[in-house]
């Protein structure tokens, strides 16, 4: 499994030179930054000697063409429950265990320094981290964040199980939303249930074959209830 870490957002420039070095110890080495500022001194000497990591990441202006390529979006937050938009909400032991064999690429979010992840971007991710912390003082520096995640995920094995890709997930997503105006779904819960849906396909880990499986079956359906 390939990891990218994204940062979207972050405010200063020495904690993405300290995220770039935490990258660096535990032998990852793709960074990708949502309208970040401007990289200078601060960034590479917070970097340490993890300066080549900052040379070659990659700037984006939306988070949309960040994920471009990924097969699990994760994002990671301090909040719980409801303000997280949908539970379950795992741990980094527990990501390790969804992605371990798995074979594909997993962008991993870590939201602005202030505020973090808002909303409507988790409602995006596949699969939402939280580190357990004291409940006084849940939020934690993004470097030290990183830190713990990528520990985690250190030695995790790829095998030839190969998970669907991302588009393919939005376009089971999309067929879903067809569905439900097929069949007079509540307007007010096509959202939340979409991203419910997102988040038990993340977790599942579905493969290309899978999704197509899922599909030809809503297919059958639409059928059937066309046909009546």
């Amino acid at each position: 499994m390939q990891t990218r870490i994204v940062l979207v957002e972050p405010k200063y420039e020495g904690n993405i030179g300290s995220v770039a070095r935490v990258m660096k110890n535990f032998g990852f080495t793709d960074l990708f930054l949502v309208n970040p500022p401007e990289l200078g001194n601060d960034a590479r000497i917070w970097a340490s000697h993890a300066s080549d990591v900052i040379s070659c990441c990659k700037i984006f202006k939306s988070l949309d063409d960040a994920l471009k390529g990924s097969n699990i979006v994760v994002g990671t937050t301090s909040k719980t429950g409801k303000e997280a938009v949908r539970t379950p909400i795992i741990s980094p032991k527990e990501l390790r265990e969804k992605i371990e064999g798995k074979e594909g690429i997993v962008s991993i979010l870590f939201g602005r320094e202030d505020v973090g992840l808002y909303n409507r971007e988790l409602a995006r991710c596949d699969i939402v981290v939280r580190i357990p912390t004291s409940h006084e003082y849940p939020v934690m520096n993004v470097s030290h964040a990183v830190t713990i995640i990528l520990y985690e995920l250190r030695d995790v094995e790829s095998k030839n199980l190969k998970i669907a890709g991302r588009n393919d997930i939005d376009l089971l997503l999309d067929h879903y939303r067809r569905l439900f105006d097929e069949i007079s779904y509540p307007t007010h819960k096509k959202e939340k249930t979409l991203t419910m849906l997102r988040r038990i396909f993340g977790r599942a880990g579905l493969t290309e074959k899978e999704v197509r499986t899922l599909r030809g079956i809503l297919r059958k359906t639409e059928w059937r209830i066309n046909k009546k």
